[in-house]
């Protein structure tokens, strides 16, 4: 949809989507295609558009994704040129070539498709998603540099974030969440920090169910401090109301932000109730000397999720690998907004796996391919100019370079050990739940398909990621998000955008100074 097909004025926005039916089956006749199999046509195929399999990951419903390149990403398991996946209800039955399976709902053309786990963002702030692009030009906070005047914590976090009312929590996590699913993440930490109320947290609790996304919700503080909030203490309620389950899409964590004071109650709060405990660690901001403190008292955990970690040091690195803590980095955020240099050499010097996060749609996209190959490029810049000779490198003894195999695993495996959901999903693999992403190898920017890892990180983007199921459920089809009234959505998202400029005091200007 279109704002002009919002306003009444339709637009012609025919598109030919990707596969078509299995063509043995189109021989039987358009009924029994329809039930048989299920696809899209390209601009080859003539055969008609059908939809996903009827009642996909509802227990007992058996479909099979045929045909396609499978990266499983999961050694068990392998890859495969061309497989077949099958799924019953929410889970993965079987992976190989020409499964023989009966009783399917539908079988789902995977020829020409890429077929791997969902992608996992460790570190999303779903909230901001009104405010995209307007800190495109602005670094962490003022003072950095004097050109640059719309910085995020003055502007975003005690600006615009006090205005929030529930509404708007809801409408921003519920898009953004929406449109992270359409560019193939099916798992997002959420990193709510807007919690001035328990109805602004059941807002963005209720935003996250609606999605259909795997989603962990952050529950972290009230940014701006509005008087009433109740965080830390309300997480009791949370998890007891929503969280006593392990058997659902959405899981919790505590966050404590080490440079709020009293953050100690929300470390001991989070131990408690037996949920991970993340914060943003942050060298520009002033944090060291409280994380080395905390490294030093044997604070640090399994149960933690430190996201950046830039400007720390060798003991505090040291102190969170010994203690299995998971660290998320948000390379072309951080490179962008003046946290400092992303650790990648260090984390890979230390032995540890990092994962990817997207961090703030204020300033960048959040699509995985862009996180992918701003890491891949910048860690390969840092070695390769050390082979070079090149001067005033950081040192990368010991560490080779990062191929696109490996950054996957960054985006997709070590995603969902971060977040303890390495049980469910972050692999293809029997047992698992099918999260699971197709995508398309023989669109313009990627055909002929000469290499899988390759061809996912250096070349695909959003518009290659055709089809995404989450938990056995089809939530995009033929490049269309599933069960969606984008009209609506999109006329709510522009009404809070508004209000929440009004309110904070700050004009609407599309082509204002940096």
């Amino acid at each position: 949809m279109c704002r002009l097909c919002d306003e009444g004025k339709p637009q012609d926005h025919s598109w030919n989507p990707r596969r078509g039916f299995l063509k043995a089956a189109a021989a039987t006749g358009a009924g029994a295609a329809l039930m048989a199999s299920a696809g899209c046509s390209d601009e080859d195929d003539e055969l008609a558009v059908g939809g996903p399999p009827p009642n996909a990951g509802a227990a007992g419903v058996r479909y099979l994704i045929k045909g396609g390149a499978v990266m499983s990403m999961d050694p068990t398991v392998g890859n495969f040129a061309q497989a077949d996946v099958l799924v019953e209800g929410k889970r993965i039955l079987e992976i190989g070539p020409s499964i023989n399976a009966s009783g399917l709902a539908g079988t789902i053309d995977a020829r020409g498709m890429v077929v791997i786990p969902g992608f996992i963002d460790t570190h999303h702030h779903l909230f901001e998603t009104a405010l995209r692009s307007y800190l495109a030009d602005g670094l962490l906070f003022d003072g950095l540099d004097a050109e640059i005047t719309q910085n995020y914590f003055q502007k975003i976090l005690s600006t615009f974030a006090p205005v929030y009312r529930p509404a708007d929590v809801y409408i921003n996590t519920l898009f953004g969440a929406l449109s992270q699913l359409d560019t193939g993440v099916t798992t997002v930490l959420d990193v709510s920090q807007i919690h001035h109320s328990p109805e602004h947290s059941e807002a963005s609790i209720r935003a996250l169910k609606d999605s259909g996304q795997r989603s962990v919700f952050g529950y972290f503080e009230s940014a701006g401090g509005v008087a009433g909030n109740q965080y830390p203490g309300d997480a009791r309620r949370i998890k007891a109301t929503h969280f006593s389950s392990s058997d659902q899409l959405l899981t919790m964590v505590m966050g404590g932000e080490i440079y709020l004071p009293g953050y100690e109650a929300a470390w001991a709060l989070g131990r408690e109730l037996g949920v991970p405990v993340a914060c943003h660690i942050v060298g520009t901001f002033g944090m060291r000397p409280t994380f080395d403190a905390l490294a030093t008292a044997g604070q640090f955990g399994p149960d933690n999720l430190f996201i950046h970690v830039t400007g720390m040091s060798d003991l505090a690195w040291e102190r969170l690998r010994d203690a299995g803590a998971g660290v998320s980095l948000a390379v072309p955020i951080e490179m962008n907004m003046a946290h400092g240099t992303p650790p990648l050499i260090k984390a890979m010097q230390m032995g540890l796996r990092p994962s990817l996060s997207s961090d703030v749609e204020c300033t960048l996209t959040a699509d995985p391919f862009t996180q992918m190959r701003s890491t891949m490029a910048l860690q390969r810049m840092f070695v390769n100019a050390n082979k070079l000779g090149e001067p005033n490198m950081p040192a990368t003894d010991g560490v080779g370079l990062l191929t696109t195999a490996k950054v996957l695993e960054w985006a997709t495996v070590n995603g969902a050990r971060d977040l303890k959901l390495d049980a469910k999903t972050g692999t293809l693999r029997p047992g698992k739940e099918a999260d699971i992403v197709l995508l398309n190898a023989e669109a313009l920017n990627v055909a002929p398909l000469n290499h899988v890892p390759g061809a996912v990180v250096s070349l695909m983007d959003r518009s290659n990621v055709d089809t995404v199921i989450v938990a056995g459920r089809v939530r995009k089809w033929c490049g269309k998000l599933q069960g969606v009234d984008m009209r609506r959505l999109r006329s709510e998202l522009y009404a809070s955008r508004d209000h929440l400029f009004n309110a904070a005091g700050i004009a609407q200007m599309l082509f204002r100074a940096p």
